[in-house]
């Protein structure tokens, strides 16, 4: 069968990550629960910047966020090692920056992650990457975007939702653990 799967907030939690780095960089003490109540995808609102000033914290800490010590959700790596052991496709798909692709596969090797070159797509806008998921005929697909799915709807693939504080007024098949993703599939 053919998996694949989002990387940021879907496999490694990657904002909240960087919601820690910010409060090293800012010097602020901004509660944990904060970032579990966010209702969209940017992480600044907390730390009092506006859309612009946290467009350019994001964008001058990217090298430190996407490539220190960012924690990969419980069970997701060996999930994944687990279906390709058993023969299945496993294929990334990304809209990480093209200049960040090649690196971004080999700290996600080093992570643990089982990938194939060939399977590890990169630097996209959603459209994009809508279209690369729709032409790789995937059995299912894992994303944390409601967006990115409900252009997948009419698919024939079966679709989840990585649980997310901003997306939780989409009505979806979650995972919320990754130790239940299994559970979720019905193998051929």
């Amino acid at each position: 069968m053919k998996f694949g799967f989002d990387i940021d907030d879907t496999l490694i939690n990657l904002r909240e990550h960087a919601f820690n780095i910010y409060k090293k960089k800012l010097n602020k003490a901004v509660p944990q629960r904060e970032f579990h109540n966010l209702k969209r995808v940017e992480i600044h609102e907390p730390f009092g910047l506006t859309d612009d000033e946290g467009s350019a914290l994001w964008n001058s800490t990217l090298e430190e966020i996407y490539y220190t010590d960012c924690p990969s959700f419980d069970n997701a790596v060996e999930v994944l090692n687990k279906l390709y052991e058993q023969g299945h496709d496993i294929y990334y798909i990304t809209a990480r920056p093209k200049d960040h692709g090649e690196r971004t596969k080999e700290w996600l090797r080093e992570q643990g992650f089982p990938i194939v070159d060939d399977y590890f797509f990169y630097g996209m806008q959603d459209h994009e990457k809508v279209t690369i998921i729709k032409d790789l005929h995937l059995d299912y697909y894992v994303d944390d975007k409601p967006a990115i799915l409900e252009t997948l709807a009419e698919q024939p693939i079966t679709l989840l939702l990585k649980d997310q504080s901003y997306n939780r007024d989409y009505q979806a098949n979650r995972i919320v653990n990754w130790s239940d993703f299994l559970d979720k599939i019905t193998f051929k």
